[in-house]
């Protein structure tokens, strides 16, 4: 189906696998693939002659139809399937007058673009979920690696407190291995043929309405609805919503990551190579493209799949203009979502960590970052309230000296009175207070229901 991407564009915002999903002739085919399997599905339950089936299904291959007179035509009938069954019709003519009479029997034009929809949707959930498994994979192989790595965890874009990178890595294993149980779900429940005839009523089939759509549901491996739902569009909204959450997931890493690159931080990067991430001007550069492409998805994928819940007010049996609406913004999130999770791929497969950096950042604000873990081991002897005070007051003189903040502490005897210079040292090593962070890592990694990273 058409989308906002141009071809100069899209390699840039989405992914090979996924522009090939959502290209105008695998549309054209799903539309094609409803209309042979609505002839088989009729022949075999006895709506129309058993000699029709097999001249309509030869007739249904994309290939053998004009894409840009169908899309000139649409502008005329409203719908891309009213030019394209008048034209499949002419087409089936050519071999058997007769089997033409039967094309499209007591179907819609929406029922052939939903189901194709949804066709669709299954193929694009499909290659998500390959792209996502090597993401999860590669991140869970990362937290492995990196369990014992500490660094800062920040707050507010703050230095915090030491943190192992594992977990940062196994939180982001776990967030996208969340959106694969989303898509799973949304491929197995929520995925459903639409096959309703002009109101939704199939009225054209008579008595035989619901046996053809039980066989067409079969035929094309859908789910088969409790009725139409040509103007309930929840099952589209759910589908975006999933999308759109992923790529959210996505933008967070990116963000991260390309925080983590910061020339200032320099802590993880990107995998390197010739060109990548280059500048124009400045031959030094490694600017973070990879995260950039996620976070330019993140930041179009809210506002796509805002345009498919907006259409879900439509009017009556049949509605004019939202459904229209869903037509190239659907294919449109799709690929952005694929552009994103095919960056955040790329980094989960070759992230570039500096171990080194992350322990000298740890250290940059000369053991400021411990500040809590000493406050509370000082709280057991004097109480919370006024530990806070006196470790506030060694941070604030810590600054203004330029003082290690360790120094400042171990010459206060009102310290020292509790807490031996020993028992001081040690509350100055990060990875000495991580709480239960090891727990968590592996809570994380264990909700990944696949063996991930080994």
């Amino acid at each position: 189906m058409s989308t906002s991407l141009s071809p100069l564009l899209a390699p840039l915002f989405s992914s090979a696998a996924m522009r090939a999903v959502c290209d105008d002739t695998a549309y054209l085919q799903h539309m094609l693939d409803f209309e042979a399997a609505l002839a088989r599905a009729e022949a075999t339950v006895g709506v129309i002659p058993a000699t029709a089936a097999a001249p309509i299904a030869d007739a249904c291959k994309a290939e053998r139809f004009d894409c840009g007179a169908l899309a000139e035509s649409a502008s005329q009938s409203g719908n891309l399937a009213i030019p394209l069954v008048k034209a499949l019709t002419a087409a089936v003519a050519k071999a058997d007058a007769n089997a033409a009479r039967y094309v499209h029997w007591g179907a819609t034009s929406q029922d052939v673009m939903d189901t194709a929809t949804m066709l669709g949707l299954r193929a694009a959930i499909d290659v998500s979920l390959k792209d996502l498994d090597r993401a999860i994979a590669g991140f869970a192989k990362l937290a492995k690696q990196h369990r014992d790595t500490p660094m800062v965890a920040r707050t507010w874009l703050q230095h915090a407190l030491p943190m192992p990178f594992g977990l940062k890595l196994a939180e982001y294993a776990a967030a996208l291995h969340r959106s694969r149980t989303r898509l799973k779900r949304l491929r197995e429940e929520t995925l459903a043929l639409q096959f309703g005839g002009a109101a939704g009523t199939l009225a054209a089939l008579g008595d035989q309405g619901l046996v053809v759509a039980e066989k067409l549901a079969a035929e094309l491996k859908l789910r088969l609805p409790e009725a139409p739902w040509h103007s309930h569009r929840d099952r589209i909204a759910e589908a975006a919503s999933v999308f759109a959450i992923l790529t959210g997931s996505c933008g967070k890493i990116a963000r991260d990551v390309s925080l983590m690159m910061q020339t200032d931080v320099a802590e993880a990067f990107e995998p390197s190579g010739e060109g990548r991430g280059g500048s124009s001007t400045m031959p030094h550069k490694r600017n973070p493209v990879a995260a950039a492409t996620a976070l330019a998805a993140a930041g179009m994928a809210p506002n796509l799949a805002a345009t498919i819940f907006a259409a879900q007010v439509q009017e009556h049996e049949r509605s004019a203009g939202p459904w229209h609406a869903e037509w190239p913004t659907l294919p449109t999130l799709l690929l952005v979502t694929s552009g994103a999770l095919a960056a955040i791929l790329d980094i989960a497969e070759g992230l570039e960590v500096d171990t080194e950096r992350m322990r000298a950042n740890l250290d940059a604000t000369r053991g400021l970052i411990m500040a809590e873990a000493v406050t509370f081991a000082l709280a057991e002897k004097i109480g919370k309230s006024d530990a806070h005070r006196l470790v506030e007051t060694a941070s604030r003189n810590a600054i203004a000296g330029k003082q290690h903040l360790r120094d400042i502490l171990t010459d206060d005897p009102r310290v020292t009175a509790h807490l031996g210079a020993e028992k001081i040292a040690k509350l100055f090593e990060p990875m000495a207070y991580q709480g239960v962070s090891q727990m968590l890592i592996d809570r994380l990694l264990a909700s990944l229901d696949e063996s991930y990273g080994d």
